[in-house]
């Protein structure tokens, strides 16, 4: 017979086991949703330049500035750097000798702009800014492109370099393309021409600012001697850069059409959806490209540079010596060492 004190007894260890399953829910969601040292904010960036870069966007991060306005301002870096060869105003032209430049930007809710084969505009990330902020395109061309930077205010400039000229003229005299890994400024001999290995490509960055925001660049000029009108993976949303603020962010560098191919960007971003880490997802990405083109892929160079929602970062990259600067509140110039294949 099921007594009343057998009732008080068992409604009491109940009670009791009830309890401490809610202290224990407690702690579990204290634990989980509860206050937590922020890795926000965080900016990071492909290549040594990215050094440099990183410490302009962080001039707005560590006020509490927003990720898209800090790394337009840290991409900017790079573009106007004169002894730069591969991004910006003094890229090195295509084979006919116009300097063309690529770039995008992406915010946290998914808004993106970008500007492709543009010539004579120094800045190309502010105006695939603008095309993002005041067009309902997210990419304009070559002229159109130029067109609409002059006609919201940015100067018209001749952007070939003393230096980029030199460098062309001596590559026309045998006209050989052939994209060298890890730097489009070594298709001409080691050691003829200004530059080398700490010059390559590509600048991709991604931030995370003190809201938890997520923003993404990335802009170059392209590979050195290229056909005329060739575009690569930089300016293209899911290839070069893609956000989603809800995951993470992805940018890429090296060769561009093996990433096109692969829509890279986009699938780092997805891998971590599907829990990767932001190394782990990069290597997947790679491993792709090799998979698909494996005698290609010991040729070139190809990276991927990604972050995840809660601030963790990696990389990973067919070939060594591809490098990513870091920097937060803990370090200002950190540039480590990318993993890679091979």
């Amino acid at each position: 017979m099921y007594s009343r004190r057998k009732f008080i007894k068992t409604s009491a260890l109940g009670a009791s086991i009830a309890t401490f399953a809610s202290v224990a829910l407690g702690k579990a969601l204290a634990r989980s949703d509860g206050p937590q040292k922020s890795n926000f904010p965080i900016v990071i960036s492909t290549w040594n330049f990215g050094v440099a870069a990183n410490k302009e966007a962080w001039k707005i991060l560590s006020k509490g500035g927003r990720a898209l306005d800090a790394v337009e301002a840290g991409v900017k870096i790079p573009e106007a750097d004169l002894h730069n060869h591969s991004v910006g105003r003094a890229g090195y032209p295509d084979r006919d000798g116009h300097v063309t430049l690529d770039a995008c930007i992406m915010d946290e809710a998914g808004n993106c702009g970008s500007v492709a084969g543009m010539e004579h505009i120094a800045h190309p990330i502010s105006v695939a800014r603008l095309v993002m902020e005041k067009t309902p395109h997210v990419m304009l061309v070559g002229d159109g492109a130029t067109q609409f930077a002059v006609e919201n205010g940015f100067k018209k400039e001749k952007l070939l370099t003393a230096e980029s000229e030199k460098a062309w003229k001596q590559w026309l005299k045998k006209s050989v393309y052939k994209p060298v890994i890890n730097s489009e400024n070594k298709l001409y001999q080691p050691g003829s021409l200004p530059g080398g290995k700490d010059n390559h490509d590509t600048i991709g960055m991604l931030a995370i600012d003190a809201k938890g925001n997520i923003s993404g660049a990335c802009t170059t000029s392209g590979m050195a001697w290229k056909m005329h009108g060739r575009v690569g993976d930089s300016p293209i949303i899911g290839a070069g850069l893609y956000v989603d603020n809800e995951v993470g962010g992805a940018t890429s560098t090296g060769v561009g059409e093996e990433v096109i191919r692969n829509v890279g960007s986009f699938l780092v971003v997805e891998l971590m959806r599907q829990g990767y880490s932001p190394e782990d997802a990069c290597k997947e990405a790679v491993h792709r490209i090799i998979k698909k083109k494996p005698e290609t892929a010991k040729n070139i160079q190809v990276g991927f540079l990604a972050i995840n929602k809660k601030g963790e970062y990696g990389a990973y990259a067919i070939q060594t010596e591809f490098t990513f600067a870091v920097c937060n509140d803990q370090t200002q110039d950190l540039l480590i060492d990318g993993k890679s294949f091979y």
